[in-house]
This record gives structure tokens, sequence and C-alpha cells, in this order.
């Protein structure tokens, strides 16, 4: 470790164990955001090739593992019966299954979980797609090479946390705090006007998605940034402390590290209040919150923070929004089709805003999961697996289809890893590539951000790596 490393160690452990003395904030995760206020603006013209019109990503993580062959499935007779037939006591009825229509179709029909009447709908609009047996994998792998141990698979395959991370950075092959998200943001970070907030900005907390090597996530909640409490309140207690605190932030202190604390706290604030100001002016939408729905709370101030892009400065922004409780061992069919009212209720809301805002065309929700779940039963649930099923929406994403190749869902299949444990057929470095091409990132650069992409897809192709983006709304 260098010692200019080890001096950053010491700063950071100086201002964490000061705010924790000081007592006067509950902003500590906007003191961390600061490293990325500070940081100057990459110079990335060259390989950005997008123009200057707004864009956001919003990625939607569902932890604990969807089981997303029961959101995304088979319905016609022949495929539905394998379905069935390998699912057992987990299996959705027939006639409860909502069917869809894509555009293209390979002759198999599909439908949705009865639980996702919204998200149908969006689909059948256009505004929706889904993305079949997508998942982590280092190279190419079959069944063969994988039981013959031919080709390296991720590590920890199985495991929450080695997934999570996987997903969140592109590299399956290692363990890192770098993330996809992160690396797109230190990328094309000036094209924004500001960097006082980081363009990534996180809904659920610290997270390794959005963190690359300049830029960290700016931390908030479901209600706006978190700021000094008390600050700029009128009674008489929070007056005298609001002056107390503005007489210390306007000091000049000797000590640097009092000075540097001081600064960071100074900063933070007015970033703070900058921020809350430009989405409190924001007018109540028309489109009423689904009660009790915290999702669909995290992507009201989404959509807040997305129409006070112009005031803050903003033509590019990464969004990270959570919904737990996927991790379906036990209770599957009650507790998976509660999960997926509350995605449906809170995506049919987030799109409705998107439309209110006239932002459709130029926001992409994306969904990630750990991995999906067994095909099947453990007696009432599921175990961990491996390949499954995402969805993308919004006006730039080319809508009403089903990429990749849907698997047969017939045990001891060629996908069928074991117990119905699907290997991808599509790479999720398919998947993030796509969404980096659309928001910006030149091709040349892809590599940068997902080292193993070129096992999948030829860069200098001048095709999209799977489709699914309109890159002509570049």
């Amino acid at each position: 470790m260098t010692k200019h490393n080890k001096n950053n160690i010491s700063r950071r452990k100086f201002i964490g164990d000061s705010c924790a003395a000081l007592g006067y904030t509950t902003l500590f995760s906007s003191l961390i955001n600061l490293k990325a206020m500070a940081a100057s603006a990459m110079d990335n013209s060259a390989v950005i090739t997008a123009n200057g019109n707004y864009k956001a990503l919003v990625c939607l993580m569902l932890g604990g593992g969807n089981d997303s062959f029961n959101m995304l499935i088979p319905k016609g007779n022949n495929e539905y019966n394998e379905y069935a037939t390998t699912r057992s006591n987990l299996a959705i009825g027939q006639n409860e299954v909502l069917q869809i229509n894509p555009n293209t179709s390979d002759g198999r029909t599909f439908g949705l979980h009865p639980s996702m009447p919204d998200m149908r709908q969006i689909f059948e609009s256009g505004n929706l797609a889904f993305l079949a047996n997508v998942g982590t994998l280092i190279e190419p792998s079959t069944k063969s090479d994988i039981k013959n141990n031919v080709v390296k698979t991720p590590l920890g395959l199985f495991s929450h946390a080695d997934q999570i991370q996987q997903w969140q950075t592109g590299r399956p092959n290692e363990r890192t705090n770098i993330g996809w998200g992160g690396k797109i943001a230190d990328l094309v970070q000036s094209m924004n006007s500001s960097d006082k907030i980081s363009m990534n900005i996180s809904l659920r907390g610290s997270n390794i998605f959005q963190r690359g090597d300049q830029i960290i996530p700016y931390a908030i909640g479901n209600e706006g940034s978190v700021g000094i409490r008390g600050y700029g309140e009128d009674d008489l207690f929070n007056s005298l402390r609001t002056d107390a605190l503005n007489s210390m932030l306007e000091r000049d202190y000797q000590d640097v590290f009092k000075n540097t604390y001081k600064n960071t706290i100074k900063a933070s604030n007015e970033s703070n209040l900058e921020f809350q100001s430009a989405v409190d002016s924001i007018p109540e939408f028309v489109t009423p919150l689904p009660e009790e729905n915290d999702l669909a709370a995290q992507l009201r101030m989404v959509a807040k923070t997305i129409g006070s892009r112009n005031t803050l400065g903003f033509s590019r922004q990464i969004f990270f929004v959570q919904l737990g409780g996927w991790d379906h061992h036990d209770e599957l069919l009650i507790n998976h089709a509660d999960n997926l009212t509350l995605v449906n209720d809170a995506l049919n809301y987030f799109n409705s805003l998107m439309f209110e805002l006239n932002t459709n065309d130029c926001v992409t929700t994306f969904s990630v999961s750990d991995f999906a779940r067994t095909l099947t039963s453990n007696g009432n649930g599921t175990d961990h697996a491996w390949g499954g099923n995402a969805f993308m929406m919004g006006g730039a994403v080319n809508g009403k289809e089903i990429y990749g190749d849907y698997p047969t869902l017939a045990l001891d299949s060629e996908q069928d890893l074991r117990d119905g444990v699907m290997i991808p057929t599509t790479a999720a470095d398919l998947y993030m590539a796509e969404l980096a091409l659309w928001f910006g990132v030149a091709p040349s650069e892809l590599s940068t951000i997902l080292p193993n992409l070129s096992k999948f897809y030829d860069t200098n192709s001048g095709t999209p790596p799977l489709g699914f983006m309109n890159m002509s709304m570049l």
C-alpha cells in the first residue's frame, strides 16, 4: 500500500470518529458521498457516443434470489406440461398465467405470474421486455464443460454474497468493490454540468454497483437527502443550534484535520440543502402513490430527482433501488406472489410518473437478482440456482419481446445442471453492455467496464449485444 493510500485511510478514520463525537449530524453517509463531490471530473468526451440529452438508468435489485421461472412462465400446452411436471407443487395454474403476445415468436406461448397484470399491460404497450435465462458467466459454458471442469465457473456460484457482488460488479471471476455502474459513471460524469452531488444516487444506502474509481453513490431516503437534524428550523432550540453550527463552519482552523472536517461538513450541508430544495420544488404527482409499498416510495423519490435534473445540473444519472425478501426456501407461492404484487404496483406507478414528467424515452429501469431458484421443490419452497429471467422497462426499450433463449424446463436437459438449476444461455455481461452502450459508453470502452465481455461479444461488430435497447435514441 502506498503512502498516499495510508494518508487517505487516516483522514477517513479521523472524519468518521469526529462525526461520532460531534453528535450534531445524521448525515454520515453524506460525508462519505463527498468523495464523489470532491473528485475532479474526468474528460472522457472522446469515449462518449451520446449527445447531451438526459438519460437515466434505474437498477432494481430483487434481493434474495427471484424465482423468475414463476415470473415468466410457459403457457402453451406442451411447454406448460414440462413446466408443471418439473415444478410439481410450486406450479402456477395454466389458466391463471397471464398470456403475453411478443412481437417475435419462436412458436411457444408465454405468460406472466397472475400478480403482474399491470406489467403485462406495459409489456403489451411496448414499454417492457424480458430477458430469458441470463446469469453470471466467466466464459461460454455447457453442461458437459462444467461437469468435466474444462471451464471456469463464477466464484461462490450459489452464495448470496458472491452472486449479489458479481451482478453489481460484472466480474464473476474476482472479488472487487468497484461496480459496473460506478465504472460507467467514471466515464460519463463530465457530461453533467455540476459535480456537487454524485450522479449515482442510491435509495438503499451504500452499494457496490454504483461505486467507481472516482464515483460513489449519494445515499438518500424516500423523502430526500439526509441532512443535519434540525438545521434551519424556526424553533428556539434549533435556531440557536443552527447559529452555533454556522459559526463553527465559517471558522478557519489551523489544525489540518479540523479544517478538513469542517470543510467536509460545510460542503455536505450545502449540497443537502441544494438537493432537498430542488426535489421539494417538484409538484406532487397526479398518479397516487400505492399504499404500503416501499419500492414505490423509493421510485417516487427517483422520479422527483429526475424532475430536478435541470436544477441540479444532471445529464446522466444512475439510480439504485431495492426490494428484499426473495429468498423463498419456504412458503414460495404465497410470499413470491406478494412480492410480485409489490413490484407490479411499483413499476406501474413509476411508469406513469415517467409519462407525467415526459421522461419515459430517456429513463430505463432494469431488474437484477442474486440468481434464480431451483425448478424443483424442496417441499414448500426452492433453493439457490443460477440462470433466471429479468425485465427492462422504458420508452427506449424495444419492448413487447422476450430476448435471449428461454430454456426447456424439463429436467435433465442440456441446460439443467442438476435439480432444475439452469445454466445461463445469456451472459450477464451482454445485459450490462447493452445498457452501457445506450447510456453513452463507446464500444471501445466496454472492456474497461466488463473485462470478460470479449468472450461473448465482439465490440467491433457494429451491432448491439442483444438488441433490446433502441440505440437510435442516442
